[in-house]
């Protein structure tokens, strides 16, 4: 609602509904392009979310520009019928039309992903011998590294963390999303319901197994939706400090689940 505008909020819902249906009805691009713009504010809301602790050079206007995309994309293909919240739809979209930009553009180096593979492997190495968690000493000693030097692959390995939790949650399991396997609330399909149920049990223990640090940035960065500077002033530390421990926890998550996955 713009300022000035009169309309109450229940106006504002009942004319969206009505959007809605017309365009169910005709599907012109003028009707599209009034839902586009009422919704633009979920690709800021989402773009900023996938932004925060990107490299600098990565601008939050292409972004937003690749999110535009999947907002469209997203408007043609709800059925409101279903009786799904669109907000919900459209952000999972939003979000993966943005990482799949990013990962099309290429913009980490090889040698990078190359370094992140080996600290997954070193990761899944250590936690079935140590059936635990592996500390950062520990990791180091088995990649050869110092502590000094584990830190800096750390803030290397930043630059592939671009993830969403729900990702994490299929490790091992193709490259599908909860995004596409949305299901019909009305019909539920028990083999799904028990699928989506192992899913968050094997993500909550593998969240326990984390460091209480790494944890606290887990739980903060993803369930209570604060930025990594806020996280940052939580912990008493610089927010280059909360990315390393992201990015330390994000590889430690894979890891378990991959490992997981693999008994």
């Amino acid at each position: 609602m713009l300022p000035g505008d009169q309309r109450t909020f229940d106006d504002v819902e009942a004319g969206i509904v009505a959007l809605w249906r017309a365009f169910g009805r005709r599907r012109e691009q003028r009707l599209r392009d009034r839902l586009v713009l009422h919704y633009a504010p979920l690709v800021k809301y989402v773009a900023g979310r996938v932004g925060t602790g990107l490299p600098a050079h990565v601008e939050v206007a292409d972004l937003i520009q690749s999110g535009i995309f999947g907002l469209v994309d997203a408007i043609e293909k709800f059925e409101p019928e279903r009786g799904l919240k669109f907000e919900t739809y459209a952000m999972q979209r939003i979000r993966g039309a943005i990482l799949d930009d990013l990962r099309a553009q290429d913009w980490v180096p090889r040698s990078v992903r190359g370094r992140a593979r080996e600290v997954e492997r070193a990761l899944e190495r250590l936690g079935a011998h140590l059936r635990r968690t592996p500390t950062d000493a520990e990791l180091a000693e088995e990649l050869g590294l110092t502590m000094a030097e584990l830190r800096e692959v750390y803030a290397q390995l930043q630059l592939t963390s671009v993830v969403a939790l729900d990702e994490l949650a299929s490790a091992g399991r193709g490259a599908t999303s909860l995004a596409d396997i949305l299901e019909d609330q009305e019909a539920l399909d028990p083999v799904a319901l028990l699928v989506d149920q192992d899913n968050r049990r094997q993500l909550a223990e593998a969240i326990r197994h984390l460091t209480e640090r790494d944890r606290i940035v887990v739980t903060l960065y993803y369930f209570e939706n604060l930025t990594l500077a806020e996280i940052g002033r939580v912990l008493g530390v610089t927010e280059s400090r909360v990315c390393q421990l992201h990015t330390r926890a994000v590889l430690r998550l894979r890891a378990k689940l991959l490992e997981k996955t693999e008994v």
